[in-house]
């Protein structure tokens, strides 16, 4: 991995968690490709098909997206973005009927692929959500894309707190069952 590459990504998210979102496309465009050999690394490792590739890159950036305010701004982004990428793609292999015991020694070497693809993820992204009923999918919106809390978000869509929560909950686990069931493809 290039020395500079942690720096910058992180200077990226960061831009991208105060609302620029150029910086968030870039960082995503920067991150994908890394995250597609990764992926396909460990595939390889484990013999199983290549062709789930894809479909875990899109789970594993649906959760950086959803995840991305979790991130301590303060701490290297790298090893934040590929624990979530190892345990989306084990994850995928035990939900295929796989065991999986992958060396953590994969996250480094992993890290040095440099090539550039356009940027899916914000596409990916519109479609899930425009699959939930509205009031999931504008709560949806509100906390996980714009970044608002609990109350800013039942402020915003004249809510309660509680109800929120409950429709914050089931849109994301409707999420998360579309994309397991395998219905999250871009």
């Amino acid at each position: 991995m290039r020395p500079d590459r942690d720096s910058e990504w992180s200077s990226l998210l960061r831009a991208a968690n105060a609302g620029d979102s150029l910086s968030y496309q870039r960082f995503l465009r920067e991150l994908a490709p890394v995250l597609r050999a990764f992926v396909r690394r460990l595939l390889a490792r484990t013999n199983s098909a290549g062709a789930e590739a894809e479909d875990i890159v899109q789970d594993i950036l649906l959760a950086i997206h959803l995840k991305r305010q979790t991130w301590i701004e303060t701490a290297p982004v790298t090893p934040w973005v590929f624990t979530i990428a190892r345990h989306k793609t084990i994850d995928a292999l035990r939900r295929r009927g796989r065991h999986v015991d992958v060396p953590i020694d994969d996250f480094t070497e992993m890290l040095t692929a440099d090539t550039e693809e356009p940027n899916l993820a914000s596409l990916y992204i519109d479609r899930q959500l425009g699959t939930l009923p509205e009031v999931q999918r504008k709560v949806v919106q509100a906390i996980a894309v714009a970044g608002d809390s609990i109350a800013e978000a039942a402020e915003k869509l004249m809510m309660t707190r509680g109800a929120v929560r409950v429709a914050l909950h089931r849109g994301l686990a409707a999420l998360a069952a579309r994309t397991s069931r395998g219905g999250g493809a871009a």
